[in-house]
């Protein structure tokens, strides 16, 4: 079994904020891959279905972004699943809007959702790392992080999001190039030509 996880902050009030597009990329898997219709467990909201034949849950923390490692662990230590088989999906800050960039282990780069994640279940997972650019101040970072994303962004986030889903099957088959590939095309094909991020990591 698979624990694909979206991080994100609970309520209709930060729906649409930057930090919750972990949330959007998890809806979207779900709907595109026809899961159960969510439910509360494990401090989240749980759906339960298939990609490629391999049992999935996709989890969403409700307990607002520093404490997503308590529900992660939770449902990790119930299902007995491996962190080799948990894949985190989040917003990057590091990246250039619409980048996707998939990475095993290493630093939380002071992202408090993924900080709390390692804190309770280790490090070693699998993160997606889905760029919404850097304000250009660290002063600003809270606000910009916890505001919506504007218009003109809405595009690119639909379509980044409904990428993934398309190709989560290549998550579960540990194909990461392949489904950074096939994200970086489906964003080109809409017009977006996503650039490289100066401090890209």
């Amino acid at each position: 079994m698979f624990l694909l996880v979206g991080l994100g902050n609970p309520g209709r009030s930060y729906a649409h904020n930057r930090h919750n597009i972990g949330f959007m990329a998890i809806e979207a898997i779900g709907r595109r891959h026809g899961f159960s219709a969510a439910r509360s467990r494990f401090s989240g909201l749980v759906s339960e279905g298939l990609i490629k034949g391999e049992r999935a849950l996709l989890l969403q923390p409700q307990t607002y972004m520093n404490e997503s490692g308590r529900s992660v662990g939770e449902a990790a230590r119930f299902h007995k699943i491996g962190l080799e088989n948990i894949i985190v999906l989040h917003d990057e800050l590091d990246l250039a809007p619409a980048k996707c960039r998939i990475k095993t282990g290493g630093g939380v780069a002071g992202h408090n959702g993924l900080r709390s994640i390692s804190a309770h279940i280790g490090n070693d997972y699998k993160r997606v790392r889905l760029g919404i650019g850097h304000p250009g101040d660290k002063s600003l970072v809270h606000h910009y992080v916890l505001n919506d994303f504007s218009k003109n962004e809405a595009d690119w986030v639909t379509t980044l999001c409904e990428a993934i889903a398309d190709h989560a099957e290549l998550l579960i088959t540990g194909d990461d190039a392949e489904l950074q590939n096939r994200v970086h095309l489906a964003l080109k094909s809409k017009g977006y030509d996503v650039p490289k991020s100066a401090n890209e990591k």
